[in-house]
């Protein structure tokens, strides 16, 4: 696919706010959700958990700038969105409700250490993951997220008789069918922003429907910001191995977005690009805790939005940095965007995640047709979905163990790569061969694509001759009956 604009040229101002404002509103619901959830879980007044909001949104500014236009050693300079990350939740309610929000920052804290510790090691991380692991990796982190867009459309809980009604339902087909029609069949600017046109025009459809919660824009005041090491660190053994363990999954899920942003970027990246994106992500996660912010991740919907639009410009996805800071700075900004219904958000992420699957499998299409890679991609994607599908398959294991596999992307991840060195390589002639079948199967499906066209367009010519030879006829029968 074209690229619209590339990794570095820089849009028009105009454009550009309107493209960063769709990725704001594609992922300021995920960062705003993380600490709005672990407050209320550990029983923090609602005023403290404004003031973790407001931290969280700074933060993913500051840090989104940093990754995209880069500092020094720091940031990867692709167009990448960091936030609160959902991976941190269940381990910083259980962390929270034992020792605090000092206890969840003082973890949070030493565990940025092991992702910055690990960020050196990165080019040889880098060796793991051939195209054939890549592509797994990447697919997985598409199929695997799907399920969140689809709780966006359900807007309840599963088991309850309000989950995807009807009204839902027709707000994520309206959403969804805007951003296909808008990508479809407009060009430029306007088909850049269909994630934006597509949000826009499901609120709108909402608020006609009354699903639209306008009271949470009044309660929100109107200046905010973080409160540094306001409930101080504590430090506990246990709570620091549970963090880090987390920081694991999020270093393997980091590498996944940051080779998927690259695919779609149309650039390629080595291992010290991704220590310094892995960099980024550990001293971002080392400034949130001392902010008092919850740890930060890549937010893979970003991803998807780069495929959908074509802009693979990182001045833009920097712009969304500036605009996360002022809704952190004036959070009556980000209530606005917040009141975006679930059902929107999730019309429209079946088409982000779907674009991160599709990357995915660009990749995969690249790796030499063998039996050997297929054991590798399918047993790798099979592992990961598994646990994604199924999660009380883990339910016999340690806790740790189980936490740490919980996520179809670690284990589909840590499978296909040890799979990728265990088995025999393919011979050269078996790639060669496989090479050859892949081109044949090209040339033959180009060869009926050019067979239909021939075959449409003769029939058209023979409809029009037969017109013209009729005609005459027609003509000789008015002569006839004047």
């Amino acid at each position: 696919m074209k690229l619209l604009y590339t990794l570095n040229e820089r849009p028009p101002y105009g454009l550009t706010f309107l493209l960063a404002l769709q990725h704001m509103l594609a992922s300021i619901g995920g960062i705003v959700a993380v600490p709005l959830i672990v407050g209320s879980s550990i029983g923090l007044p609602s005023g403290e958990v404004v003031s973790l909001i407001n931290a969280a949104l700074l933060v993913s500014g500051v840090v989104t700038i940093a990754q995209c236009i880069g500092i020094g050693p720091v940031g990867i300079r692709l167009p990448v969105v960091m936030g609160s990350s959902f991976g941190f939740l269940g381990v910083a309610i259980s962390i929270g409700k034992d020792g605090g929000v000092g206890s969840i920052m003082g973890a949070a804290l030493i565990g940025s250490f092991f992702v910055i510790l690990a960020s050196f090691y990165m080019d040889k991380v880098r060796k793991l993951f051939p195209t054939v692991v890549s592509g797994v990796v990447v697919t997985l982190i598409g199929l695997t997220i799907l399920p969140v867009a689809m709780n966006w459309v359900g807007d309840a809980p599963a088991v309850s008789q309000e989950f995807a009604t009807l009204p839902k339902l027709f707000l994520a087909a309206v959403s969804l069918g805007i951003v296909v029609m808008v990508s479809v069949y407009c060009r430029g600017a306007v088909a850049a922003s269909a994630i934006v046109i597509g949000l826009t025009g499901g609120y709108l459809v909402a608020l006609s429907l009354g699903m639209v919660d306008l009271e949470q824009i009044a309660a929100t005041p109107w200046i905010g910001g973080p409160e540094p090491l306001k409930y101080g660190l504590t430090f506990s053994a246990g709570a620091i191995v549970s963090m880090s363990l987390v920081y694991i999954v999020v270093i393997a899920e980091a590498t996944g977005d940051f080779m998927a942003l690259a695919n779609n970027c149309q650039t390629r990246i080595d291992g010290k690009d991704l220590k310094r994106g892995l960099l980024g992500d550990g001293l971002g996660s080392t400034l949130a805790a001392l902010l008092t912010a919850m740890p930060l991740a890549s937010f893979s919907q970003n991803v998807g939005i780069v495929g959908i639009t074509g802009v693979a410009s990182r001045y833009v996805v920097a712009a969304t940095g500036g605009l996360l800071i002022l809704g952190g700075l004036f959070p009556k900004l980000a209530a606005i965007a917040v009141t975006i219904p679930k059902p929107v958000l999730g019309g429209v992420g079946f088409v982000m995640f779907g674009m991160i699957a599709y990357a995915g499998i660009r990749m995969l299409i690249k790796a030499a047709d063998t039996k050997r890679n297929a054991l590798v991609i399918c047993v790798g994607l099979a592992s990961g979905l598994a646990v994604t599908f199924e999660p009380r398959l883990l339910q016999h294991l340690p806790h740790d163990l189980s936490n740490f596999l919980h996520s179809g992307i670690t284990t589909g991840t840590i499978v296909t790569v040890i799979l990728n060195q265990l088995l025999p390589k393919s011979t050269r002639k078996e790639e060669r061969e496989a090479l050859v079948e892949s081109q044949a199967q090209v040339e033959l499906e180009l060869a009926e694509h050019d067979s239909e066209h021939v075959t449409v367009a003769a029939t058209a010519e023979t409809k029009e001759t037969a017109v013209q030879e009729q005609a005459p006829s027609r003509q000789q029968l008015n002569i006839q009956q004047d």
